[in-house]
């Protein structure tokens, strides 16, 4: 868990340079549409198309994209039938990466996950290599004071509450992200970012000459249409991630 809330600040300013290009609409939109396929279309019972929804809104996507891309996913109107797999391998420094793949061509996304891990020194790892060490967890960056923090978080039913420098992490189950997420908005929390993710069990320290190089492979990974995500349990010092921003 250390280091998460850096992690989740860089993607979040990598998020708003993304969706100048329209990359990061693209994938908000695919990931909506797989969660209304996959389990339906009413987010009020389920809770990955409600979270893949409010992320897309909190990126300002048109309401009518979401709408039809939900629409899609249900089968109202054509769509693609998106395939859901998850790579694992090894960033320089013995990070462990858990990549998150929607693809209609599971040739196609295995072969640019494999040409970006080995363009840029990871090595690619067999199922089950990584994927142990991250829990799916519902995961809430927020600013605000301690007490207000603590207590809309907890009546939300959040798991935990933890202070990374001038920030609050409050992790969940992934099913209650809305309910907790909705509590914090009660209590007037400034929310940073909110997501359903992969939370480490155990993080990787890295100095100053190995974090380009785990950026650089990250970026190559999430720059790929089939790649969603990438989760990392890296933990770079704060004197080292200000150099690199």
């Amino acid at each position: 868990m250390a280091g998460h809330s850096k992690w989740a600040n860089i993607k979040h300013r990598k998020g708003r340079q993304d969706a100048k290009r329209g990359k990061l609409f693209a994938k908000l939109i695919k990931s909506i549409e797989s969660a209304a396929r996959t389990g339906g279309a009413d987010s009020d019972s389920n809770p990955t198309l409600a979270a893949a929804v409010q992320k897309a809104k909190d990126n300002s996507v048109p309401r009518d994209n979401i709408e039809r891309a939900v629409a899609r996913g249900a089968g109202d109107v054509d769509g693609v039938d998106y395939i859901e797999t998850f790579y694992e391998g090894y960033a320089p420094g013995g990070v462990a990466l858990y990549v998150q793949i929607l693809t209609d061509n599971r040739n196609r996304a295995a072969s640019d996950v494999r040409s970006a891990f080995s363009k840029n020194g990871g090595s690619l790892g067999e199922p089950g290599s990584v994927g142990y060490l991250f829990e799916q967890k519902g995961y809430i960056l927020v600013r605000g004071d301690e007490e207000t923090v603590m207590m809309a978080a907890l009546e939300g039913g959040a798991e935990d509450v933890m202070q990374e420098g001038g920030q609050w992490e409050v992790v969940c189950a992934p099913g209650d992200l809305e309910t907790v997420r909705a509590e914090l908005e009660m209590a007037d929390v400034r929310i940073e970012t909110g997501e359903i993710t992969y939370l480490p069990s155990v993080s990787v320290a890295v100095d100053a000459a190995t974090a380009p190089k785990v950026l650089r492979l990250v970026d190559a990974l999430e720059d790929l249409d089939d790649v969603q995500a990438v989760f990392a349990n890296f933990d770079i010092p704060d004197e080292v991630l200000a150099g690199l921003q």
